[in-house]
């Protein structure tokens, strides 16, 4: 009778455990390689261990027992050793030669524990007798000192850079200086060459009136063609076309020709004043920003210098006038083209009284500014950012 009961399912055979041979593993903890200087450590224990069951050297004495005979030493393989103090001898060889490991290749330890105990091993005096390799500090290089030739040198270059001012600020200082009586000379000239002026002098008593018929108004009408002339971008015409009411010429051709070289004069100066007033504003903002104290510095000096120069030429003028309106007009007008007779018609609006006058008020002009800038730049201690010293209490007081 066969079996009916159906046959178990065959399970898998069991696989064979893998052989794991643990006789060459170390004690070092798996992975020390990874941190620093932990190698080089397990390496030298390991070593050192190793040197100090290793056999001694031949011929040492062996230590004895009680009864006298040498008792043998074992290393850990069983083969005998000798007495302990060749034991340890080897030992301290077989420690430095673990520590002195360098990679091949190389003539330098791995780390900086395997260089400092190479040192060590090679040179156990510690006297600097053996050459052993010495790696420089990172700041050797800070502790050699220069020369003292170069020292005393480089000392002189930092001293004179130092006190040394810069040459920039110096200049625009000077040239503010420059600059400052020249605009103001300019501005006082524009300031008399309007129609306001000319109505203050037609008006103002004592002025001289005109002996040939010109009444206070005719001269203010034609006075102020010839003075917007001046300032204007309009040809002769402007003042030769100009007739009386009788229909008469107003002006001569000579009058129309001087005030066209007076004209180009004065365009000439007002633009020389627009262009020196806008450096001057360029060495102000400049000062500002490059030197404490630059601008007032600047100012006092061109205050100074305007006060020397409408000094001077006040006193020329005061000592002797028509020489000197004469030798003004030679600067600039050829010779004969400048002279009228009494009757024409610039000597009947313009007559000498009008040119001191008009020398007069430039002078106080220039003059009153020049004092009232000269005030308010003073170098007081206060400017000069000097802090007054403050006195001294007594003995006794707080």
């Amino acid at each position: 009778m066969k079996d009916e009961t159906p046959a178990r399912a065959k399970s898998p055979e069991p696989q064979p455990e893998p052989l794991l041979d643990t006789s060459r593993d170390s004690d070092e903890p798996a992975f020390s390689w990874l941190t620093p200087g932990r190698g080089s450590s397990a390496a030298s224990g390991s070593s050192a261990a190793s040197g100090s069951s290793a056999a001694p050297a031949s011929g040492a004495p062996a230590p004895s027992t009680a009864d006298g005979s040498a008792t043998p030493t074992a290393t850990a393989d069983g083969s005998p050793a000798s007495s302990g103090t060749a034991g340890t001898k080897g030992a301290g060889s077989a420690g430095a030669e673990a520590t002195s490991r360098v990679p091949e290749g190389t003539g330098r330890p791995e780390t900086r524990a395997d260089r400092k105990a190479a040192e060590a091993a090679a040179d156990p005096d510690g006297d600097g007798s053996s050459p052993v390799f010495r790696e420089p500090l990172a700041t050797s290089a800070l502790q050699v000192r220069p020369p003292e030739e170069e020292v005393e040198r480089r000392n002189a270059q930092r001293e004179s850079a130092a006190n040394a001012k810069p040459v920039a600020p110096r200049v625009m200082q000077v040239l503010l200086a420059v600059f400052f009586p020249v605009t103001l000379l300019i501005l006082a000239v524009r300031a008399v060459t309007s129609p306001l002026f000319l109505w203050v002098e037609y008006n103002r008593p004592g002025f001289p009136g005109d002996g040939y018929g010109f009444s206070t108004d005719d001269r203010m009408t034609y006075g102020s063609y010839a003075v917007d002339y001046l300032s204007n971008w309009s040809g002769p015409r402007y003042l030769g076309d100009l007739v009386h009411r009788g229909g008469d010429k107003l002006f001569k051709d000579g009058e129309v020709s001087h005030m066209a070289d007076v004209k180009l004069v004065i365009l000439s100066t007002f633009g020389a004043g627009v262009l020196l007033l806008l450096l001057g504003l360029i060495a102000v903002l400049y000062l500002r920003k490059r030197s404490t104290g630059g601008v007032r510095r600047g100012l006092f000096a061109g205050s100074i210098v305007t006060l020397v120069l409408i000094l001077g030429l006040g006193t020329l003028a005061f000592l002797g006038w028509q020489q000197f309106f004469t030798e003004f007009h030679r600067i600039f007008f050829a010779d004969g083209t400048w002279t009228f007779s009494m009757d024409d018609t610039l000597i009947r609006l313009f007559p000498g009284q009008f040119w001191i006058d008009a020398g007069m008020v430039i002078a106080a002009l220039v003059l009153l500014t020049a004092l009232l800038t000269l005030i308010l730049t003073w170098p007081t201690r206060r400017r000069r950012g000097l802090v007054k010293d403050e006195p001294v209490p007594a003995a006794g007081q707080e």
